[in-house]
């Protein structure tokens, strides 16, 4: 009896292992938005203002400060960072980029504007107050989008890296990939640190993805869709581009490249 106990208890260990592992197999990535334990969020939006842009700046970067925007414009011999009056986007202080630089992302960190340029693997760092040039910074590969947590630059490439770097030294402490049910995310472009999360432009894309920092999953999606034909842009690379928030309000700017208007939208769960 108690050997036929033993061979019955080994023949269901084996038994359940083997339905463990069929359904197993077959499981399915889930539809509801469940990501690796984390939900994706779809969203979409709501104009809550309307204000002027210039319809010349090729935005790449775009930050909000003290009422006004702060803004990098590229293109080579068209490179700039301003200051800009949001009611009636006025450039109240610019300095220009000199040529062969391609200005990209800027973000303001400790009294410190950092601005990316494309190819040249060079970055300009400037007094956020007068806008003097206070140095430079060097990296690997090309600048597209920069933001920070407070502590460390956030720099994008447009793959579906994001690459934290130290700005005391410039030295990469962190590289996150960034997926969507382990689907890579690439052309990640302008960017924007926003309450714990990651926001970044997709390139030739009106969509704004939301990215969990310490893993760089997808928490969310925000479909844009619509703004681009409001903005009455009409070049091929005027593309959704620029992602600014005013924390104390909390207000959410966004616009593009060559776009004549900037849009405060308010989110909205689907």
């Amino acid at each position: 009896m108690r050997l036929i106990a033993v061979v019955f208890a080994l023949w269901l260990s084996f038994s359940n292992f083997g339905c463990q592992a069929r359904s197993g197999a077959n499981v399915k990535p889930a539809e509801s938005g469940e990501s690796g334990g984390v939900t994706v969020k779809n969203y979409g939006f709501e104009i809550v203002n309307t204000w002027p842009h210039d319809a010349d700046a090729y935005t790449q970067g775009l930050v909000f400060h003290e009422g006004k925007l702060l803004e990098s414009t590229g293109r080579e011999g068209k490179s700039s960072l301003r200051s800009v009056e949001l009611e009636t986007g006025k450039v109240l202080k610019k300095i220009d980029v000199p040529v062969p630089f391609f200005a990209e992302g800027i973000t303001l960190l400790k009294g410190k504007i950092y601005q990316l340029t494309w190819r040249q693997g060079r970055g300009f760092i400037y007094d956020a107050g007068s806008f003097e040039k206070l140095g430079e910074f060097s990296y690997l590969g090309e600048g597209w989008g920069l933001a920070n947590d407070g502590s460390s630059l956030i720099l994008s490439d447009g793959s579906n890296r994001l690459r934290f770097v130290d700005p005391n030294n410039f030295q990469v402490t962190k590289t996150i990939t960034v997926s969507d049910r382990r689907i890579p995310i690439n052309n990640l472009n302008e960017l924007e640190y926003i309450q714990g999360e990651i926001y970044a432009n997709i390139w030739h894309e009106e969509r704004i993805v939301r990215i969990d920092p310490q893993t760089g999953q997808i928490r969310g999606w925000i479909n844009l869709t619509g703004l681009r034909a409001r903005s009455e842009a009409s070049d091929s690379e005027a593309v959704l581009n620029g992602i600014a928030y005013d924390e104390k309000s909390d207000r959410l700017f966004v616009t593009g490249k060559l776009w004549a208007k900037l849009y405060e939208v308010r989110l909205k769960p689907q």
